[in-house]
């Protein structure tokens, strides 16, 4: 599993400060028997996709991670899941060496104090608006697995939900404001990408 650290994650919310993931007898933690729920919730968005994809349903896709051949049979968790939320006007898609601009903002799965989940990191404030909104600038190859995989599969203008199974995320261990064995959810939009040999245009 890729290890390396994205610019992305570089903002994360350091002060935010999490629990033990043990129970104790008559204390409830808000990411209490978290590997369980984490893989029960990825689980059940993974079969809403399957079914969504086999009724035809064009706005869900399972994509094998990056490294793997699309034609090699997975298990679910080595597949990230995406709802796509708008679909954009480009007709390529990145490289893996590619440098690009993305809004993105990342959360967990709904947990006791966070109805909607704790959002670790976001690259804008408010409501999204990718008229006014400052992208991100980073390259396909620091980034995370699943996050990898998104971007590897996405058009300019394309604005996604991804979800991340802890196995192609941060894994077992904790990462900062993320618990261990976390599914990440990332409101992903890719503005622009340009290959190695090419700067990126400065942003307005």
């Amino acid at each position: 599993m890729k290890k390396n650290l994205s610019i992305v994650f570089a903002l994360l919310l350091s002060a935010f400060a999490f629990t033990s993931c043990s129970e104790s007898e008559g204390e409830e933690y808000e990411y209490a028997d978290w590997q369980n729920r984490n893989e029960a919730y990825f689980s059940d968005i993974y079969n809403k996709a399957d079914k969504a994809i086999k009724a035809g349903d064009t706005k869900w896709m399972i994509l094998n991670d990056w490294s793997l051949e699309s034609s090699v049979a997975v298990l679910p968790t080595q597949n990230i899941v995406v709802e796509v939320l708008e679909n954009g006007e480009g007709t390529e898609c990145p490289m893996y060496t590619d440098s690009l601009y993305i809004h993105y903002s990342g959360r967990l799965m709904p947990s006791k104090s966070y109805s909607a989940g704790f959002n670790f990191d976001s690259s804008y404030k408010g409501e999204f608006n990718a008229n006014t909104a400052k992208p991100i600038k980073g390259v396909i190859n620091g980034f995370i697995s699943g996050f990898t995989t998104a971007l590897l599969k996405m058009h300019k203008g394309d604005y996604w939900r991804v979800y991340i199974p802890y196995t192609l995320g941060y894994g077992e261990k904790d990462q900062n404001s993320i618990p261990a064995y976390s599914t990440l959810i990332f409101d992903l939009y890719l503005v622009d990408f340009q290959r190695p040999d090419k700067p990126l245009p400065v942003w307005r």
